[in-house]
């Protein structure tokens, strides 16, 4: 069975792993302000925040319509050359219920090593877009929450030559968990709210 078909058959039973994901942004100007917050509030008050500083890469599968492209991303820490890579299935969200306040996707991610990229290209993948991706993570619980930066390679494969894409953060939360968890979008929210009114969400 090829990569198209699996992602054209029907959708995953609610037992599926799913990321909530609530995204904002915040400016340069009041980075240092918002780090403070997320100190006071997270887990690890006292230790410094955690850096990261990550390379993606996006490729895709299509086929003819009607087929849904596979899309997934692959991603290695730069400063880290021998950790594990990691690929990770990037479904697109789901939007059937208007009122719901996070995102949410299919969750599937695996670690793998630096052939993946050789590996996704044999099978036909084609690189689609790639960035670079830096700023702080924080924990609250199993809440996840990032304040990063994208840049774009100046020249393809190149992470020592970038430029920002712009001057704001991005400031994401993110829970991994089974499907129809309403409380955790609420708990989510109410996180977020205690962030305004420095980050827009």
């Amino acid at each position: 069975m090829s990569a198209l078909d699996i992602a054209n058959q029907k959708a995953p039973q609610p037992s599926a792993l799913h990321e909530y994901v609530l995204q904002g942004s915040i400016l340069e100007n009041h980075r240092d302000l918002l780090l403070n917050r997320l100190k006071g509030l997270c887990d690890m008050a006292d230790s410094v925040p955690e850096k990261f500083n990550d390379h993606e890469m996006v490729y895709s599968l299509r086929g003819p319509p009607p087929c849904i492209p596979v899309v997934l991303g692959v991603r290695h820490a730069i400063d880290f050359p021998d950790d594990p890579w990691h690929v990770r299935f990037m479904s697109q969200p789901d939007t059937s219920d208007k009122s719901k306040s996070t995102i949410i996707k299919t969750f599937v991610d695996s670690a793998t090593t630096s052939s993946i990229t050789q590996f996704l290209t044999e099978m036909g993948f084609m690189l689609d877009y790639e960035y670079v991706i830096n700023g702080y993570v924080f924990r609250k619980g199993r809440l996840k929450i990032t304040v990063s930066r994208l840049s774009k390679l100046l020249s393809p494969g190149n992470t020592d030559s970038t430029e920002l894409l712009s001057n704001q953060y991005l400031v994401e939360l993110s829970i991994i968990s089974l499907h129809g968890q309403v409380p955790i979008q609420e708990d989510m929210k109410n996180f977020a709210d205690q962030l305004k009114p420095l980050v827009f969400f």
